[in-house]
């Protein structure tokens, strides 16, 4: 791994990630939460341009250090982009504390056997050489199942870890991302699917070999229990998947060893047109109740 201090960090400090990577898609939506309504930009360079703005505010703002955010999940653009003159990954480390990952995934492809895979990525090689170069620690990719179906969940998994070898010949720590919808009828049923096609493909590492997992909030508690204590898992994170964020906290506290990695609820509640006294306060309120959850967990 590139730094021995990220990495010691980004395995056993008590913390969460925040994830701060809606991308083009949600972008608009991610706004709209934060008070800025559509007719308040009129492309996607003014529209991007104010989410970056917001993810340094965020990112700035007092409580936003390595303390009790672990990491921070980064869109490509906010990768590129810079606060106050530095780069966005090396102001997280340098001056935050906080372990940069890069979402590197390029969206969802058409649902296939109750699974939406991952689009191809034939820049992710020259997108992780950028990340390296940046100081980037780690990567996110998403792909979601929406069914228990065991030959689509199969393969979702598997495309993951084929993608995950990839960004691992990098040196760069892939978190991968099999979401399982959370409204589903046979959730607890695809999540057992999920924990045996996940251990199938952790015994195919080389010894040595580590990768990250981020899962939905299981039905059963302690579900993933055998991912967090195995050797070649360096951290189990869980996304809150639509949960509110008091849901979530609830459900992450009753699972031992999961720490969170949620962005809708990191953001809930801060809006453009707040002071920087209530903003900061009201994120701070929000990292406390996430920590808390991680670290009864």
């Amino acid at each position: 791994m590139t730094n021995p201090e990220m990495a010691k960090q980004a395995a056993e400090k008590d913390g969460f990630i925040a994830a701060l990577d809606q991308s083009g898609g949600s972008t608009p939506k991610a706004l709209k939460l934060y008070g800025i309504e559509e007719d308040a930009y009129s492309n996607d360079e003014e529209m991007f341009g104010l989410i970056h703005e917001m993810r340094a505010r965020i990112i700035k703002s007092p409580a936003f250090t390595g303390d009790k955010v672990m990491g921070a999940i980064l869109f490509e653009r906010t990768m590129d982009g810079e606060i106050d003159g530095t780069p966005t990954a090396e102001y997280l480390w340098n001056e935050r504390r906080v372990v940069p990952f890069l979402k590197v995934d390029k969206g969802l492809a058409e649902p296939t056997d109750g699974v939406k895979l991952m689009k191809p990525m034939p820049d992710l090689d020259a997108l992780c050489a950028r990340a390296v170069s940046k100081g980037v620690f780690g990567t996110k990719m998403r792909s979601v199942i929406d069914a228990a179906n065991p030959a689509g969940i199969a393969a979702n998994v598997a495309q993951q870890f084929e993608v995950g070898r990839q960004i691992l010949s990098h040196g760069l720590m892939p978190i991968i991302e099999p979401e399982v919808t959370i409204t589903i009828e046979d959730k607890a049923e695809a999540e057992d699917i999920l924990l045996e096609e996940i251990t199938k493909q952790l015994d195919t590492l080389p010894e040595g070999q580590q990768i990250m997992l981020k899962l939905s909030l299981p039905s059963k508690a302690n579900q993933y229990k055998s991912l967090v204590d195995h050797p070649k898992v360096m951290r189990v994170v869980a996304l809150s998947g639509g949960y509110s964020r008091d849901e979530a906290n609830a459900k992450l506290a009753e699972n031992t060893g999961m720490i969170a990695s949620f962005s809708r609820a990191t953001t809930e509640g801060l809006s453009a047109q707040q002071s920087d006294e209530e903003f900061n306060a009201t994120l701070a309120a929000t990292i406390d109740s996430i920590y808390e959850a991680s670290k009864a967990g």
